[in-house]
Parts: structure tokens; sequence; C-alpha cells
């Protein structure tokens, strides 16, 4: 068994508690055990789960893993926290907000020879999982991912490369190496108006475009456009209720790699996937900020 700590009760947090309560029968969740967990709140309990402080999740020894729900500008030094701790640490995206720091953190947990799993639950929802198989084998003309949603504070959450960085990962896992072309940020503060546009290359040189539109009132919706040499997807594809919910699925595969039952190529091309994202990020941010 592996004891858990869950840090930050938000939507998040709250959600990781649940399932750390409730795990999956006879799957590898079963095998973590939740002790307790951190809030800047005085809560006292939460959903039956005893509130702990900062300093007694770092010394527990009961404790052998941490589950960042956070604030994305503290993701970073609770990671550095916890691996210092000899902790493993689950972290929502984006793990840290450069890539420098991203890649001095996975050298930490290297170092300690802990896992450092960053969560990418929206390459396990069934709308992404449906979309996958609509585009899979097709060749590509170009395309467009348009994220919209309402503001966001860039001082708690990063640049909207980073923020977004779950759209920037459906593209490249979707269709392979990215690289940028181009990339700008339209900005209206009196509106708290953001749109980032950035245009990017497959590896033969196939256009796609990523824009992170947010303003208040904006509706959460995600619309593509992807021509193919076939035809066309220009809706996201209706997707069945899932039996196992992303942060399940999410929570299964954290345990598993506890266990060491990830192989070694699956666990590689993860982490190529996700240092992609962050260097794409963080090129983007330079685009725009030049």
């Amino acid at each position: 068994m592996f004891g858990a700590v869950v840090v930050g009760v938000g939507i998040a947090g709250s959600v990781r508690i649940r399932d750390l309560l409730n795990p999956l029968r006879s799957s590898p969740s079963e095998s973590l055990n939740l002790i307790g967990f951190v809030s800047r709140r005085d809560l006292g309990q939460f959903n039956n789960a005893k509130q702990i402080s900062l300093e007694e999740a770092l010394r527990s020894e009961d404790i052998d893993a941490a589950f960042i729900c956070t604030d994305n500008r503290n993701h970073d030094q609770s990671i550095r926290h916890f691996l210092e701790a000899g902790k493993h640490v689950l972290v929502e995206y984006p793990m840290a907000l450069s890539a420098s720091t991203a890649q001095e953190l996975w050298r930490l947990a290297e170092h300690k020879g802990k896992v450092l799993h960053v969560e990418h639950i929206e390459l396990l929802t069934e709308e992404y999982k449906q979309l996958k198989k609509e585009v899979d084998g097709k060749e590509l003309v170009e395309g467009v991912l348009h994220f919209t949603g309402g503001p966001l504070d860039e001082k708690r959450s990063g640049f909207p490369s980073f923020s977004g960085i779950a759209r920037l990962t459906w593209l490249l896992d979707l269709f392979g190496d990215l690289t940028i072309a181009s990339a700008n940020r339209e900005e209206q503060k009196e509106a708290n108006y953001s749109k980032l546009t950035a245009h990017l290359l497959t590896a033969d040189n196939r256009p796609l475009t990523w824009i992170e539109e947010r303003s208040p009132g904006m509706k959460r919706q995600k619309k593509v456009h992807f021509s193919f040499t076939s035809g066309t997807v220009d809706t996201l594809p209706a997707a069945p209720m899932a039996s196992v919910g992303p942060f399940m699925q999410d929570q299964i595969l954290f345990a598993r790699k506890l266990l060491g039952q990830v192989p070694r190529e699956e666990l590689a091309a993860e982490k190529k996937r996700i240092f992609m994202c962050i260097d794409l990020a963080e090129e983007i941010r330079q685009h725009c900020e030049c």
C-alpha cells in the first residue's frame, strides 16, 4: 500500500479525495490509501478525510505520494518539496510554468528515484478518444482547434500557452511532432479579453492553428475543423458515457507506475510528449512577448 495525501481541495482536489476513498475494485488504484489532505483553509475534515499540515505531510513516514491540486503557479514549489522529502508526486498539468523549471523537476525526480506523474486527463475523456478514432489513419491537409472560456487570473494560472496546454497536447497526440511557425496574442485588458493564436506545422508541413480565446461570459467549449484528403471533421463526435471517469483512469495509471507495471517504452513516449508540449508552450510565449 502507498499512503497518499491530496494537496489542495478545489474541484480537482475534491475529486481526487473522492476517488482515493473509493478506488476501482480489483484495480491498481486499491494500492493507494488516503492518509489526509492539505489545504490553506481550515476545514478539519472533508468527505471523511482528515486535514493535516504541509509539514506533517512532508515528514510523515506513512505518506509515500502526494497529489498536487493547487494553482498552477504553486505546482513547481509543491513538487520540489515532496520530491525532496522522498515522496512520489502526481501533479495536474502544467507541472511548471517554464520549460527550464520542468526539466529541473524531472531531473530531481530521477535523482530521488521517485515517480513524477503529470496528469493529462484530457487524453482520457471519451470525447477525445472518439475524436482520435475518427482522425486515426487520415492524411491531414490543415486544421484548427479553437477553445473559448471565461477569463483566468494569469498570476495564478500562467501564460495561456501553459494554462491551455491540454489543447496543445490534443494536437500533438493527434498529429505527431509539431513546430511553431508563428504566434501572437491579442489583449483588451479593460474588457478582460485575451486571444492567443499559434500557427503550428506538422512533421510534413501541414498547418494547424491553435486558438485560446477568453472573455467574461464566453461559453467554455472546443471547436475543431480538420480537413483531410478524405474529408472533413468539423464537430466533436458524440461520446458514450464512460464507465470509469478520467480522474480514476489517471489514478490507476499513477498506481501502475508506483507498482512498476508500466513498460519503459510507454514511460519514454509519455515523457517525450510532456516535454514537447512544454517546450512548445515556452516557444509560443516567447513569440508573443517579442
